[in-house]
């Protein structure tokens, strides 16, 4: 049976922090991924950003990854634009060369002991195929855990990495990945599906929300078919027998489809990391693992069908999540009505994780 709710049948939590909820921004004290391991070659150096800070992310031909500020000290040119000298890089501009501590280690046309104070250093470390860094309080780095990362490393599975920049506060991708009675929208691309939301569970940082699925019009795509291994009708056997469980650990996203009595057919972890100051653009960072069929081989031949079609699906969600953002852009602030409940503590959830805006001064 569908759970039924109104707006009035019970009191619900409201943001008590007297802000916007797109004003608030991301704590810094976790782990946050900044660009993909493919995209940092061993010797080379490029330039990323969190929340509006300049990081240069270094990768010595020998040894680990390490993420500075990307300013020098003596010009601000950015370090990203220099040159990697074993475990330091050397700025492009006058050459001063900083350590993966900060420290400036060299200076050319100076005497060693007249060395000048360094750059700001970020813990950085590399987890399957994505660089992270802690841009918080560098103390709290080793008591806060990585994230889990779905099944990229278990060889059941075939994982896509994917990604863009999304010109929206990051709540907005929260609230769309969690409420699925926006597959309203996906009509053109999944067929007619009617959502069944199950229930919640919210502790400490989390929240968790699942639900299954009828489809009642239009043919099962071949995406889906892929991600299921197999092909489904309308008819009532396939209807409401996998759960998907959408949960915010914060500040992260993880999604999972379940067939009754049997693993995931699906794994999806995310990430949506600031990029400017104000926190309005976001970098997504995804991986989606499908579980592999039996016939060994037949995932890895279909899997540009499945790629176009999950491409689509985030296309739309990045397409009404900016418009969402143009709207209070436009509007000066958040005028949304919400309704469903596990929206409306996801948002609070949202709220007291995060950090309020510095007041304008």
């Amino acid at each position: 049976m569908n759970q039924i709710f109104s707006t009035d049948s019970m009191p619900r939590p409201t943001l008590t922090l007297g802000e916007d909820l797109r004003r608030i921004r991301c704590d810094p004290d976790f782990w946050y991924p900044v660009a993909w391991s493919r995209e940092l070659k061993a010797g080379k150096t490029i330039g990323t950003r969190y929340a509006g800070l300049p990081i240069a992310l270094v990768r010595p031909v020998e040894g680990e990854v390490f993420a500075l500020e990307d300013r020098c000290a003596h010009r601000q040119v950015p370090l990203s634009k220099g040159t990697v000298k074993g475990q330091a890089v050397q700025c492009c501009y006058h050459g001063w060369a900083y350590g993966r501590s900060g420290r400036c280690i060299d200076v050319p046309y100076l005497g060693k002991g007249k060395l000048p104070n360094g750059v700001k250093t970020y813990p950085c470390r590399e987890q399957d195929g994505l660089i992270f860094i802690f841009p918080g309080d560098p103390e709290k780095a080793e008591t806060v855990p990585m994230p889990r990362l779905s099944q990229v490393a278990n060889p059941d599975y075939k994982t896509r990495r994917f990604g863009r920049h999304v010109k929206c506060h990051y709540s907005f991708m929260h609230e769309n990945l969690m409420d699925m009675n926006h597959q309203f929208m996906h009509m053109k691309q999944m067929g007619q599906m009617k959502p069944r939301f199950l229930g919640q569970d919210r502790a400490p940082g989390m929240i968790e929300a699942r639900y299954t699925f009828a489809r009642t019009g239009g043919k099962q795509p071949i995406g889906e078919a892929l991600v299921f291994g197999q092909k489904r009708d309308n008819s009532a056997k396939f209807a409401h027998r996998d759960v998907m469980t959408i949960r915010t650990e914060y500040p992260y996203q993880t999604l999972k489809i379940e067939p009754t009595g049997g693993e995931a057919v699906m794994d999806l972890w995310i990430a949506y990391v600031p990029q400017d100051e104000e926190q309005l653009t976001n970098r997504v960072f995804g991986l989606l693992s499908i579980k592999r069929p039996k016939l060994p081989g037949v995932l890895d031949l279909a899997w540009p069908f499945l790629v176009a079609f999950t491409e689509r699906i985030f296309r739309e969600d990045r397409e009404i999540v900016e418009l969402e953002q143009n709207a209070w852009n436009e509007l000066g602030g958040d005028h949304n009505q919400e309704v469903f409940p596990v929206i409306r503590d996801l948002r609070q959830l949202l709220a007291e994780c995060g950090i309020p805006a510095p007041e304008a001064g």
